[in-house]
């Protein structure tokens, strides 16, 4: 089956989350329209500037601490945000040794997101390890990443697109595997993503990568798992539209990612409680060593929405 094609104009990850500085703690970058979820840009690349935002910060202003890494990662969504450009403003919170604390705010004409980020260096890290023994329950298929590219391995199946994905323009950057024989359970989503892009995966795009899995909320919905399907068409008959706007997304950062980058990681998205409108998520993500890369925490929103209400000028919350 041939990959889908969209008639938008496409940035790569790079361009998307390009910031420059404005003075030793203003940045500012820009939103493009093809990383949103109707005209709202996708949570996870505005995770994905702040990260930008930090990593430039360390390596100027605050290069001395010659701690490059954001180890730990917290964003409240205050308001909607826009495409189009955006203004950071940081704070040194804490300074340290091994560790320091920056405040970032994200303006758009108002302040709409702010976020705590948490420095280090993991190269020169030293301490305490143990092995703790962890693994997933219940273990997700093995892969063969070789086979997995060409859509032949035998445990996964490529999704050739998305729900939504003309709406949900954001979903289009990544190429995601299902498993074949459907997904675990209705709370867990399992996924192998790679960019479409053609760049590879970092530290700095995780961001992104933590705000896109198959969203358990639908499985539960439409009593069978949108995701298990690998006809769009089918998928769109049964999926009422819905946006899933973020309230607040944390990550911890446990591993060092190549500086070139990885082509593909797994993820496994878990819901413990769907109510009132409200649902959290937690998310997994490792590498093809089966290491754990990251370790995300979310607080979601749910409204059942026609396009034309992104479209109007009010907060989302």
């Amino acid at each position: 089956m041939a990959m889908a094609t969209y008639d938008w104009k496409t940035s790569t990850f790079a361009e998307a989350t390009a910031v420059k500085a404005i003075d030793s703690h203003t940045y500012e970058g820009s939103f493009p329209d093809d990383w949103s979820i109707g005209k709202v840009p996708n949570g996870g690349i505005v995770c994905g500037n702040f990260l930008a935002v930090a990593k430039l910060h360390f390596a100027t202003t605050l290069k001395a601490q010659n701690q490059p890494h954001t180890i730990a990662f917290h964003t409240d969504f205050l308001r909607r945000t826009q495409e189009g450009p955006c203004l950071f403003k940081v704070t040194d919170t804490k300074l340290g040794r091994q560790t320091s604390v920056i405040h970032i705010s994200m303006s758009q004409g108002r302040e709409e997101v702010v976020a705590y980020l948490t420095q280090s260096n993991l190269f020169t890290e030293e301490g305490l390890s143990l092995d703790t023994g962890f693994e997933l329950h219940p273990l997700p298929p093995p892969v063969d990443l070789a086979k997995l590219k060409e859509d032949k391995d035998e445990h996964w199946e490529r999704r050739e697109e998305m729900p939504f994905a003309s709406f949900r323009k954001a979903v289009t950057k990544l190429q995601f595997h299902f498993p074949r024989a459907g997904q675990p359970h209705r709370s867990v989503g399992d996924e192998w993503v790679h960019l479409t892009t053609g760049e590879k995966i970092t530290n700095q795009s995780l961001g992104f990568i933590a705000d896109m899995f198959p969203m358990p909320v639908e499985s539960f919905r439409e009593r069978e798992n949108p995701y298990d399907s690998n006809d769009p068409e089918k998928a769109k008959k049964r999926l009422a539209i819905y946006w899933y706007p973020t309230v607040l997304l944390n990550i911890e950062f446990k591993k060092l990612l190549p500086e070139e980058g990885v082509e593909w990681l797994f993820s496994r998205c878990k819901t413990k409680q769907i109510k009132n409108g409200r649902m959290d998520l937690e998310l997994t993500i490792m590498d093809a060593e089966g290491d754990i890369v990251a370790l995300s925490h979310h607080g979601h929103s749910e409204f059942p929405v026609d396009a034309a209400d992104l479209e109007a000028d009010s907060e989302a919350f």
